[in-house]
């Protein structure tokens, strides 16, 4: 894990792509996407079935380990309504019990249009110096936490080149995105002037051991 701190506040950067709050006893994730499969398979997609039980798995090991006072996902919990079973619906009931502490859903846009059972859409909203949101929201005063941009770095050439999940950091606009927790999620390279950290087997890497992009190859003239 790595220590950011904002201001007075800190925070935790966990190699789990998960954001703790020691402060407010918080433990925050974005972008699980369950059902992901599920929905590629009714549009014809054979896509397997088993990235939901890792991504709950890794929730759950997170949540024993630190113990949190409430766990709060930054949206897109599920894909879409078409991956919401009546599977994924009965585990998504027993989950603040497995968890051991309430489960807030900050409302995603593929939460749009869905319904779960005691797990209401909330919108975004402050904790304490934090302002946590789906879509990148900020608010002067506060740090914003939100999903939603699945940030990854890109490292190395071309065919070597690799793509690994981030915590990305805007000084700017004070905002802070996580990377997605999902087993099945994509992302999306971050602009040049964020401060990136890698996740990497588990383990953070603090922007200073990060490799500076390659240069562009230069071009032939004749």
């Amino acid at each position: 894990m790595t220590v950011f701190q904002w201001g007075q506040h800190q925070l935790l950067f966990l190699g789990d792509k998960a954001v703790w709050d020691p402060r407010q006893g918080l433990l925050l994730v974005a972008d699980l996407h369950l059902g992901k499969a599920e929905t590629f398979q009714a549009h014809g997609i054979p896509l397997p079935s088993d990235g939901d039980g890792a991504t709950l798995n890794a929730l759950l090991a997170l949540a024993h380990r630190w113990r949190p006072r409430r766990v709060v996902v930054l949206g897109d919990l599920i894909h879409s309504r078409l991956g919401l079973t009546a599977e994924l619906r009965q585990k998504l009931a027993a989950l603040p019990q497995l968890l051991g502490c309430p489960l807030q859903l900050i409302g995603g846009n593929h939460e749009r249009g869905s319904w779960i059972d005691g797990l209401p859409q909330e919108p975004a909203q402050a904790a304490g110096a934090l302002w946590l949101s789906h879509e990148p929201d900020p608010r002067p005063g506060r740090l914003n936490l939100c999903g939603h941009l699945h940030p990854v770095a890109l490292l190395g050439r071309r065919g070597d080149r690799l793509r690994l999940p981030c915590f990305a950091y805007d000084p700017q606009g004070q905002r802070l995105a996580l990377p997605s927790f999902g087993q099945l999620t994509g992302g999306h390279p971050r602009p040049q002037g964020e401060q990136l950290w890698l996740v990497a087997e588990g383990t953070v890497v603090p922007p200073t051991l990060i490799p500076p992009p390659p240069e562009p190859a230069p071009r032939r003239h004749g």
